[in-house]
């Protein structure tokens, strides 16, 4: 996709002298241009940093050269590969304990596939009984979601926070009243993510401790909030975080963490073991031991020990770049193209763009959830301005982005939209449920979305800009 050169240069040019901060991160388009190459080479404007991150070439480069050069064994043993094996192993543990500022006298590093996994792991291993409580946010991830089903067969009361039509945040206050309401001497555990993925809405870190005064455990996602934000595990203390490092630096694609505090890891009661996890197992007497409870206890059979030191040079890598210096230049971004979002309008004087959740860069990361409409306020198809946008070489995301609870209140879906998508007993897919809400009330239930990230500049969010300005007084039954 090429850039209109008659207004381009006039519009950076505006953007650069009011952005100073974004100006300070010039470094990185240095970067860009050296290790990201293949982006402006193939021409891709890649909008979907919330879905993965992208990886340096340099990071694959070093990657190449250590497995090239080493000889590594599995690690659960103690022959010279295999001691090989473990110092990356721990060395990887170390670089995320360093990178989020955590002690390793207060967390604990464990690996596993994904932040989904993480979650898992938490979920079923939680002390969840007649009398806890499970409290969460609507925005929540499903995979955060899905811990309610643990929950609820263990006896627990389940409670959603809903956040609010306009910004999609949460009311403070109605998180305070349900924190401080009494609790039983059963556990009980409170979930949030530091930033929503879908709307972008940053909720306050400081529930934490207010969750903690009153006798909660926190889980916090901070799945969408670390690739692009400096989350400090000296300062903030949640229990549980769970991370995908491809969102945080695209490779490796199959490892994630839950960082854990000793205390509250201390808590977990794991439903089976399996190797790694025991000291010994028999199955004459059908005993077995548990190893103590640190990371190792809770690391399934044997660990990534190949692509973990991908995640050493991952987390190198972006702190050489500058968490901080990262933060700042998509929040500029972000800041402009909200900001041209209002400014989009048809002929008829009718908006271009509705941008869900909250209109400013106050408490929201950059990753913004909206519709394309019509002069007459119809909607686009979300998935065939996808489409359309996919060949001018833009990348960004449709759907609901496995966060129903943003979905429903941004769309205005209600419980009985939704019922006709559980009526069947055989399970229905996500498209014929999209359909089924269309048919029977004409809404969208699902939605656009872009986000920024670790080397997204101005040329990316002009070109979005562009495309969209391409369906000025245009309507939606055309396309």
């Amino acid at each position: 996709m090429t850039t209109d050169t008659t207004r381009y240069p006039a519009a950076l040019d505006a953007f650069l002298s009011a952005s100073s901060a974004y100006r300070a991160t010039a470094a990185i388009d240095a970067l860009r241009a050296q290790d990201y190459s293949r982006l402006d080479r193939a021409g891709h404007v890649y909008l979907d940093y919330t879905g993965s991150g992208l990886y340096a070439e340099s990071q694959l480069r070093r990657h190449q050269a250590l497995l090239t050069d080493g000889v590594f064994g599995n690690p659960h043993s103690k022959n010279p590969t295999s001691l090989a094996s473990t110092a990356m192993v721990e060395a990887a543990r170390a670089a995320v304990l360093e990178f989020f500022r955590a002690s390793a006298d207060e967390y604990e590093v464990i690996f596993t596939a994904n932040a989904s996994a993480a979650l898992k792991l938490v979920g079923e291993s939680y002390t969840f009984a007649a009398g806890s409580r499970f409290l969460l946010t609507y925005d929540n991830h499903n995979s955060v979601n899905g811990i309610r089903e643990f929950a609820r067969a263990r006896g627990a009361t389940v409670t959603y926070l809903p956040v609010g039509a306009s910004a999609l945040r949460v009311d403070p206050e109605m998180v305070r009243a349900e924190l401080a309401s009494p609790l039983s001497g059963a556990s009980n555990l409170f979930a949030y993510p530091a930033q929503s993925n879908f709307s972008g809405v940053q909720h306050p870190l400081a529930w934490i401790d207010e969750a903690h005064e009153r006798g909660w455990d926190v889980i916090l996602d901070a799945a969408a909030f670390a690739p692009t934000n400096r989350l400090d595990l000296s300062v903030v203390k949640p229990d549980f975080v769970p991370l995908s490092f491809y969102k945080m630096f695209g490779y490796p694609t199959g490892v994630g963490a839950l960082l854990a505090r000793r205390s509250a890891l201390a808590k977990l009661a794991r439903p089976w073991f399996a190797g790694g996890t025991i000291t010994i197992a028999s199955v004459q007497g059908e005993g077995w031991h548990r190893l103590a409870p640190g990371a190792p206890g809770f690391e399934d059979g044997t660990a990534d020990f190949l692509g973990l030191p991908a995640v050493t040079i991952g987390l190198e890598h972006l702190s050489a770049v500058g968490i901080d210096v990262v933060h700042e230049r998509v929040t500029a971004l972000a800041g402009w193209l909200l900001e041209r979002a209002r400014d989009l309008t048809h002929g008829n004087g009718a908006p271009m763009v509705r941008v869900f959740g909250p209109q400013d860069m106050t408490a929201r990361g950059a990753t913004i959830a909206f519709h394309l409409l019509d002069p007459a306020g119809e909607t686009f198809d979300v998935h065939r301005m996808e489409l359309l946008a996919g060949e001018r070489g833009i990348s960004l995301r449709t759907g609901c982005f496995c966060n129903p609870g943003d979905g429903v209140v941004a769309h205005r879906i209600t419980a009985d939209d939704m019922a006709a998508c559980f009526v069947e007993q055989r399970a229905v897919t996500f498209e014929e449920c999209d359909a089924l809400i269309r048919t029977a009330t004409g809404k969208m239930p699902n939605t656009m979305r872009v986000s920024l990230g670790l080397v997204s500049d101005f040329a990316d969010v002009f070109r979005f800009v562009e495309f969209v300005e391409r369906y000025r007084d245009v309507s939606a039954r055309e396309i």
